[in-house]
């Protein structure tokens, strides 16, 4: 049966990390005090499980129950042994075991319902889609149906603790657990195969048929600019990759997942961050695809044995737009990835990017100081590049030398000198902003801290009367600190050259047009309590045709601010650890990302669980 903690848990923030077990094994959790407050809340109880019997060795209440007769049970027990990783149910019901009644005494075993699946009221809606129909089968799962704000998850096996988060943190909801057979899993699985494959074939020929004219133009190097639709009598495939392009820029992705597996072929599309499956072309058009696309980016289609990167300058109803395609080989062909380079989405001023009004001044002020070295942190895809360009925006550009080192220049800025770092040809960063050191530079961008040589060459510079801005890549703002010391900078020259930090992550809006207020949650009120958010503050985002019935639509940033004082300074020189480092930047007054992301949650702007999805507990 799943008791208390581990009910808890399922239901739990999508952040929150599955319990402690005491063993191998061992499904239940260790109370070692680990486990409380807000990670304990009460959440939901399993309908009917108040009188649930006590967890029994599972091949025992299966004799108990019926459902094995003792040689089935000695003879599955007989292969356990064999292949430990198999589960005994698995096992049995290879071997001819009645699969529902074995499944039954699986579900009461762990204190959970048991379904049947009836494809007539089978209603996955978009968890389905989400997850993948290959994923579903091969983890032995299905979305049953809505159950309120909940999703019935049925499961063959109840005890994949891991799995259970994994999908709760993917769809952004709670589960209610329900037990299935293979068997009933197998059907719906192939239900759904047929609706797409039959879905598929409409949806090609409606591509190919409906492409309008000058929906896409490729612009080829020599600046000439070639109408494709010109050329999309002469094969389908043509007019199919411009939808795929076209679509993507009219969605708002930022990148485009073209993956080929064994009989499918999927098209995926990142938006605000998520990937969302969009399409799944026929398998036969796969290294056509790739081959259109490596024309475009004038690539080798005849090699593909070796990853390629290309790009591909082309014009959507006039608006010119860089992608950047990236190819793979893989067991069944190759993956392309194409990063969508829109000039408008760098076109923002400082105060558009979801600064609070504290660090906003902060910023300015320590852009516009004639020397030091400002870092901007965080992981890939949190926005850097955005504040970076932003903040070389808000500077005088007339009157100023702005320079940037970058790998690869993506966006191209008016009245900037741009350098591009060669590492085949040892045109490092480094190498690189030494030359710019020689071009007499007022301001220096340097697209990221890498290594000992290129930090050690941003301080020389910044001790030199430069204004240097850079990028490295740290969980927070005080990280940055100690990654310079331990790529072997020494602590006094960090204290006498940085001047601030500041780490950000990116969380997605929720959607004005579906926006309503709700009532949290116990374990949403806790953290909402602990920050100061009032509980009449709290909204969430209700499904609608604009956001793709995410509830989201667009990304806003959170901020860590940290700004280096004297007391400061002396205690990097002290060379200290990160966590005494941090804690010290806290009690000297830096709001966390958490913070920032909580008091966003004040505003209506985004919800609890996004901030906990991309920030980590500090206090």
């Amino acid at each position: 049966m799943l008791d208390k903690d581990l009910r808890e848990w399922l239901n739990a923030p999508a952040d929150q990390p599955p319990p402690r077990t005491a063993g191998d094994g061992d499904a239940y959790p260790v109370d070692d005090g680990a486990m409380s407050g807000d990670s304990l809340s009460d959440l939901w109880t399993p309908e009917d499980q108040a009188d649930a019997p006590t967890t029994r060795e599972l091949g025992q209440a299966l004799l108990d129950a019926g459902a094995v007769t003792a040689g089935q049970l000695n003879n599955a027990r007989q292969v356990a042994e064999k292949t430990p990783s198999k589960p005994l149910a698995d096992i049995l019901a290879e071997m001819g075991a009645d699969e529902p009644a074995v499944q039954k005494v699986v579900a009461d075993n762990a204190g959970l319902p048991f379904e049947r699946i009836d494809l007539d009221k089978l209603d996955p809606g978009k968890h389905l889609e989400r997850l993948g129909l290959d994923y579903c089968a091969e983890h032995g799962m299905m979305p049953l149906r809505p159950a309120g704000s909940r999703l019935v998850l049925g499961l063959i096996h109840p005890d994949n603790l891991l799995l259970i988060d994994e999908v709760r943190h993917r769809l952004g909801v709670s589960v209610k657990l329900v037990v299935i057979c293979r068997t009933d899993l197998a059907r719906a699985v192939e239900h759904f195969k047929q609706d797409e494959t039959s879905e598929n074939e409409i949806d090609v020929d409606d591509i190919i048929g409906d492409i309008e004219e000058d929906d896409v133009e490729v612009v080829e190097q020599s600046k000439e600019e070639v109408d494709l639709e010109k050329m999309a009598g002469e094969s389908p495939v043509i007019r199919f990759v411009n939808y795929i392009i076209y679509t993507a820029v009219k969605e708002g992705a930022s990148d485009i997942h073209i993956e080929p597996f064994e009989k499918k072929l999927k098209v995926r599309y990142r938006i605000d961050g998520v990937l969302f499956e969009t399409m799944n072309p026929p398998h036969q058009m796969h290294a056509a695809i790739i081959s259109r696309l490596k024309i475009m980016a004038n690539l080798d289609i005849s090699e593909r044995r070796l990853p390629q990167d290309g790009r591909i300058r082309a014009m959507i109803h006039g608006r010119k737009l860089d992608l950047r395609l990236s190819t793979l080989p893989t067991p069944y062909g190759e993956k392309a990835v194409m990063r969508i380079l829109d000039t408008r989405s760098i076109q923002v001023s400082l105060d558009e990017l979801g600064m609070g009004e504290d660090n906003l001044l902060m910023w300015k002020h320590q852009i516009n100081q004639p020397h030091g070295i400002i870092l901007v942190t965080g992981p890939t895809g949190s926005g850097k590049t955005t504040t970076l360009y932003a903040s070389l925006g808000q500077m005088d550009r007339n009157t100023l030398n702005i320079s940037t080192v970058e790998d690869p220049v993506e966006y191209n800025l008016q009245g900037i000198t741009q350098t591009q770092v060669h590492e085949a040809i040892s045109m490092s960063f480094a190498k690189a902003l030494r030359a710019l050191l020689r071009q007499d530079p007022d301001v220096i961008m340097v697209g990221e801290i890498r290594d000992r040589e290129t930090a050690t060459t941003a301080i020389q510079a910044s001790l030199t009367g430069h204004l240097v801005l850079s990028t490295l890549h740290t969980n927070d703002a005080p990280s940055s600190i100690t990654r310079l010391i331990n790529i072997g900078v020494e602590p006094y020259l960090i204290g006498t050259a940085v001047n601030a930090c500041l780490a950000q992550r990116l969380v997605r809006r929720v959607c004005r047009h579906c926006a309503r207020q709700v009532t949290p949650e116990e374990p949403v009120a806790e953290h909402l309590a602990l920050h100061g958010v009032a509980m009449d503050q709290v909204w969430k985002g209700a499904g609608c045709d604009k956001c793709r019935n995410t509830g989201y639509a667009g990304r806003v940033g959170l901020y860590e601010m940290l700004v280096l004082d004297d007391v400061l300074r002396d205690r990097i020189a002290g060379n200290p650890n990160v966590t005494e480092f941090r804690r010290i930047c806290i009690e000297r007054g830096m709001q966390t990302l958490r913070q920032d992301g909580f008091a966003k949650v004040a505003l209506g702007t985004t919800t609890v669980e996004e901030v906990l999805r991309v920030t980590e507990s500090t206090i």
